[in-house]
């Protein structure tokens, strides 16, 4: 066989090869390495020690690739239990840590250490998945001298309505509406599954104040173009290297998110900006500061991070991104990366919390 016959097969099987790795590298000390010793520990048979581990190993492949698009209720259920194992995994895996130390410098029995290890477990899950369903609101108070009258408005990020429910969203914008926000603006990966639909975030038709949107990367992955529909009959206002005015000294801009880290410098381009208004853009990914700053943006409203979700993921994060969550400024504009308000995957938090973030504003 000639090169030339086995060349177009050589990307394929490279991806293969990467994607085991992957699987490995993932699946074994999450997942393999913790149900193994604990059955060490607890003195398991073989039957049983194989009857946990290998619905448990293979809870993601199935939940992300047989069942990714079901909406039939036992498919849901199983997606939800298989991404709170998820979280529950690195806690188990640092605990597991933990307790292989104590069990080298004690004399504590295995079965001991094992009933700890999957008591704690579970205290600890359960205490991130209360703090995920309870997002906190987060207030910041600026100035502006481009402002002619005080406003208030109120980001939500990383909703991802599809990993999170039609009753969390309910209970999410009855909470905003209590803090009667000029605007509400809503800065990518609202929605991460298909067939969301417009009865499912009516609630959003029900604020009596306008709602700005900028696509993030979770939208893309889905039925894109039907979601904006959804959002437009709903009278969310999309915006896409576009712009409105709240009012005349407010203006807002609204990128689509994009992996290209030079994003907000290309379409800020193209766009076109009123000097003498405040300007708010609302996008994604945490970058474009600096072409913000180039451009006399005020202020950059973007989340995308999560700041993580679970400890220690903020660690990985942060050789990602340069700004992961609070308030930066560049000369006089600021960027404020939020640690987002639903969580992907599990419905789980742990050293992060869900946000709401009310800005108040008031001229210099």
């Amino acid at each position: 066989m000639s090169n030339q016959e086995i060349s177009p097969q050589t990307p394929v099987r490279r991806q293969i090869n990467w994607f085991v790795l992957m699987f490995l590298a993932f699946h074994v000390p999450l997942f393999v390495y913790p149900v193994l010793r604990l059955s060490v520990w607890l003195s398991l048979p073989l039957w049983l020690t194989l009857m946990i581990l290998i619905p448990l190993v293979s809870s993601q492949i199935v939940a992300r690739f047989w069942l990714r698009g079901s909406l039939k209720k036992l498919a849901v259920v199983y997606r939800k239990t298989a991404d709170f194992w998820l979280g529950m995994s690195p806690v188990l895996l640092m605990l597991m840590l933990v307790f292989e130390f104590v069990l080298l410098v004690t004399g504590i029995a295995p079965h001991i250490a094992a009933l700890w290890v999957v008591t704690l477990t579970t205290l600890i899950s359960f205490i991130g998945l209360i703090v995920a369903i309870s997002p906190r609101v987060k207030t910041i108070s600026l100035t502006s001298s481009r402002l002619q009258a005080p406003v208030r408005f109120v980001q939500i990020t990383d909703v991802h309505i599809g990993s999170r429910s039609q009753s969390f969203l309910e209970r999410l914008m009855f909470r905003i509406n209590r803090l009667h926000p000029d605007f509400l603006c809503i800065t990518g990966d609202f929605i991460d599954a298909p067939g969301i639909t417009e009865d499912q975030l009516q609630s959003l038709a029900r604020a009596d104040y306008p709602i700005y949107f900028c696509i993030g990367n979770h939208e893309k992955y889905e039925d894109l173009e039907d979601i904006l529909q959804r959002l437009d009959n709903l009278g969310v206002k999309i915006l896409r290297s576009d712009t409105l005015h709240f009012r005349k000294d407010i203006q807002i801009i609204g990128i689509d998110d994009m992996e290209d880290p030079l994003q907000v410098e290309k379409e800020l381009k193209h766009i076109a900006l009123d000097a003498g208004a405040f300007k708010l853009l609302l996008y994604h990914r945490p970058r474009g500061l600096e072409a913000a700053a180039e451009h006399g943006i005020d202020l950059i409203l973007s989340g995308h991070t999560h700041n993580g979700q679970i400890f220690p993921f903020n660690l990985i994060v942060k050789r990602v991104f340069e700004r992961i969550i609070g308030m930066y400024s560049l000369g006089e504009t600021r960027q404020y990366v939020s640690q987002g308000t639903g969580t992907w995957g599990p419905v789980m938090r742990l050293g992060t919390y869900s946000e709401i973030t009310l800005f108040e504003y008031d001229p210099e």
